[in-house]
């Protein structure tokens, strides 16, 4: 939707008004307050100040894997989608248009990642799921970044984020399982914000490695360090595959 968006505003009004255009969608938080009932295990696990603090001291480990799991994260997310319109348009000479209508074509496959990989890590598990989609998306490199024609560069977007974003499909029900119960709403919203602000240098890395050699370059190898660094760091975490939600009588470590 944003890519399309992109292509309808920018070429007329320029990126000024897709700032106000992508603020709209925060006005549905007013409806999912208004209309969307608790959970029923946010009811059974709500507790006092007291047990949640202790909570927190309790699982300060799981915590820093998690900010770091979530920087992993981020750095392949940030580090495969934030630079490619630019790569689209300085190695290939893309038209605005032409590279929304690409961008919006690897979002697709970022959807179907989504949801083909988080269907197999039901039945397969997290991490091994997580760890198959970041290990593929380094095979995907040379197709994604070398691509000598239009089919195979549509190709090589597509598939780029079909792994990427089908390793973040696992992430939602990941983090809730590691999460104790006390703790699932503070958790993971906290680590990931956390592990945004320690991958926001994304493009700025992959800018700067584009002074020295090309974009098709510097991206490709900032992709494959971050992508192996993200499977080593997720097949040494924690895994509680069919954790039971609500059901703790106390923080787990």
């Amino acid at each position: 939707m944003a890519a399309a968006v992109y292509r309808l505003v920018y070429p007329h009004w320029g990126w000024r008004p897709l700032f106000f255009i992508g603020g709209l969608p925060a006005l549905l938080t007013l409806f999912v307050r208004a209309k969307v009932k608790e959970p029923e295990a946010w009811h059974r696990s709500r507790t006092d100040w007291t047990t949640y603090r202790r909570a927190i001291f309790r699982n300060w480990r799981r915590f820093a894997y998690l900010v770091l799991l979530l920087a992993m994260m981020n750095f392949i997310s940030h580090g495969t989608q934030d630079m490619y319109p630019t790569l689209l348009q300085q190695q290939h000479g893309f038209s605005p248009q032409r590279t929304s209508d690409f961008t919006a074509i690897s979002m697709i496959g970022a959807l179907c990642g989504g949801l083909v990989f988080g269907f197999i890590s039901d039945a397969r598990g997290r991490r091994r799921t997580m760890v198959t989609a970041v290990l593929l998306g380094i095979a995907v490199i040379p197709l994604w970044v070398f691509a000598p024609n239009l089919p195979l560069i549509l190709l090589g977007g597509f598939l780029m984020q079909f792994m990427v974003q089908g390793a973040w499909g696992v992430i939602p029900a990941h983090l809730n399982e590691l999460s104790p119960d006390q703790l699932r709403g503070f958790f993971p919203g906290l680590a990931y914000q956390f592990g945004v602000l320690m991958a926001s240098g994304s493009a700025y890395f992959e800018a700067r490695m584009a002074h020295a050699m090309s974009y098709s370059r510097a991206m490709g190898l900032f992709a494959a360090v971050v992508l192996f660094t993200g499977a080593v760091v997720i097949s040494f975490g924690p895994e509680e595959h069919r954790a039971e939600f609500g059901r703790q009588d106390s923080a787990q470590a």
